[in-house]
């Protein structure tokens, strides 16, 4: 199974690793926390003490065009907040 993991790169997001050394990825639905602990610690190199994961919910959405009324929904996608070890960080910008 292949999993895709992106961070977030929010204000939230930002004061989250500033304060706890816990970062926010956008990660498949369908990993689970050991997965998502395990690429996390392959691809950046730090030691992850634990994985919080929160299923973000489909929105409805609408909007009016020529043709009439569209409506739709937004995909349902899950975030998990990374909590690294107290002398690591990550930079997600290192390579810029």
């Amino acid at each position: 199974m292949d999993i895709s993991i992106k961070p977030i790169i929010t204000e939230r997001a930002t004061k989250l690793s500033e304060k706890r050394n816990c970062y926010t990825f956008r990660v498949s639905p369908d990993a689970n926390k050991y997965q998502i602990k395990a690429l996390v610690e392959q691809i950046y190199g730090v030691k992850v003490l634990s994985v919080n994961t929160a299923v973000m919910r489909a929105k409805n959405k609408s909007r009016w065009t020529k043709s009439g009324l569209l409506r739709g929904k937004t995909a349902e996608w899950k975030k998990a907040f990374i909590t690294v070890a107290p002398d690591q960080t990550i930079e997600f910008f290192s390579n810029i």
